[in-house]
């Protein structure tokens, strides 16, 4: 049994709207700081990070007091927003998806909750990924057998904790929730 803890980033500087790659707020590094002291208790795991900027910001609070270099894996980077689509439509856009299931969005979005699922089966070791909301959203469905893209509104840096048994995924528990702003 491989235990992988997912963690989302700490608060962005910037909503989805504005910057397409913002880095952390003060706020965020806070975040970050505190959710690396609580991950460090488990030891030097391997890090695994999204390749945006508010996740390697975020998973490198952990690497520092760790000395763990963290692996940057596209594979849990954020939800992709269609081609072509302004920046100041991305959040409508994004707040329509979420309220609405995998298989509604259509192949691309199938695609990439699937490869979020296949991802984190493929871990072997106890593994911390820091990662983006849609994406954990991705894995909870995953291992849940349920197709919305949004079943939990999970808070800034929370832990979401699985454990991949043989080729399943299963959820142990749930990150802490909070109302989250989609900006």
């Amino acid at each position: 049994m491989t235990r992988l803890y997912l963690v989302r980033h700490g608060r962005a500087t910037a909503g989805w709207n504005v910057d397409p790659d913002p880095g952390l707020d003060a706020i965020g590094v806070a975040q970050a700081a505190k959710v690396a002291e609580k991950l460090q208790q488990l030891g030097s795991l391997p890090i695994v990070s999204s390749p945006l900027r508010r996740c390697r910001e975020t998973a490198a609070a952990l690497s520092l007091l760790t000395g763990q270099q963290m692996m940057i894996e596209p594979a849990v980077a954020e939800i992709p927003s269609p081609d072509g689509i302004d920046m100041a439509d991305r959040v409508e856009w994004l707040r329509t998806a979420m309220a609405g299931t995998w298989a509604a969005l259509g192949v691309p979005y199938t695609s990439f909750g699937d490869g979020v699922g296949r991802f984190l089966c493929s871990l072997n070791q106890n593994t911390v990924i820091f990662t983006h909301f849609v994406a954990i959203n991705a894995a909870i469905g995953h291992a849940l057998g349920d197709d919305r893209v949004l079943i939990r509104s999970l808070d800034n840096c929370s832990i979401t904790t699985f454990d991949v048994i043989g080729s399943m995924l299963e959820l142990v528990e749930g990150g802490h929730e909070a109302d989250t702003l989609i900006r």
